[in-house]
């Protein structure tokens, strides 16, 4: 048995993929509101929210996350904490990414950490930023692509840049293996290399999802599931949509004796910055 519930986030959109590529990928506010609905239903305490401009391109404007806040908060109230999304997606630059977060001021934010330490940002507006989101007690997901990653998220915080606070790390599994097709085996670097300080969760692209989350789940990880990165079941069919894949996490962490985190136990944990 587990002590620590198990938080599902649920990532049902991404910044690339269309109504073309699955009839239920939501890329307006209202699908996105239903999808959230069917996703808390399902098991999700947290949602990882991409929006779209009016062409459906990935966009990080101010009033248009602002807007989608609003529809999704309307549809799952207080039951499920909203995680905006700073992705670049080769659309933006670091400081507009920073500029968009600070504006929104979101309960919930992901940031790549390679996508953030650059050139024009430095040390010291790296600082700057992570103490901003201390101070505004913003709950934090800091996105890690390969353990190089990792180890520059550990010398930073060894040396003071980045202050201490409950920082929420997620370890992208196979991102750059060939058709980016995850395996389980792809966390164990990310294991080894880990000081076990930090909270952390995995996502993972293709039909292999299932067993990198129910493998991160069984080493007490926390799970992101969704879209974003996978449309198909653990059996290889295309998934109907994305509380299915929900389901599917949530079965796990019942085989492993995990509870499932609520929004409740998430701001708990990580909102008291």
């Amino acid at each position: 048995m587990y002590d620590e519930s198990l938080i599902i986030i649920v990532a049902p959109n991404g910044a690339y993929k269309q109504v073309c590529d699955h009839p239920a990928i939501p890329v307006t506010s209202a699908s996105l509101a239903a999808t959230a609905k069917r996703c808390l239903d399902a098991g999700a305490a947290m949602l990882h929210l991409h929006i779209r401009d009016t062409q459906g391109r990935h966009s990080l404007d101010v009033q248009g996350y602002r807007d989608a806040l609003q529809v999704v908060r309307s549809s799952v109230g207080d039951a499920m904490v909203l995680q905006i999304t700073s992705e670049a997606a080769s659309v933006y630059q670091a400081p507009a990414q920073i500029a968009m977060v600070q504006a929104v001021r979101p309960e919930a934010v992901s940031v790549g950490l390679r996508e953030l330490d650059q050139p024009e940002i430095g040390e010291a507006g790296l600082a700057q930023f992570f103490g901003w989101l201390v101070r505004e007690r913003v709950m934090t997901q800091v996105i890690l692509y390969d353990v190089v990653d990792l180890q520059r998220w550990q010398d930073l915080r060894q040396r003071g840049i980045i202050p201490q606070a409950c920082w929420f790390l997620l370890f992208v599994l196979g991102r750059y293996t060939t058709g980016q097709r995850s395996s389980p085996k792809d966390l164990v670097p990310f294991l080894h290399a880990h000081s076990g300080a930090e909270p952390w969760a995995v996502c993972a692209f293709g039909a292999a999802e299932h067993a990198c989350v129910a493998a991160a789940a069984a080493f007490g990880g926390h799970v992101r599931v969704g879209f974003e990165n996978n449309l198909q079941l653990k059996d290889g069919q295309t998934a109907p949509d994305n509380a299915a894949l929900v389901c599917q996490a949530a079965d796990a962490a019942r085989g492993l004796g995990r509870p499932l985190a609520s929004a409740s136990d998430i701001r708990q944990r990580f909102g008291g910055q």
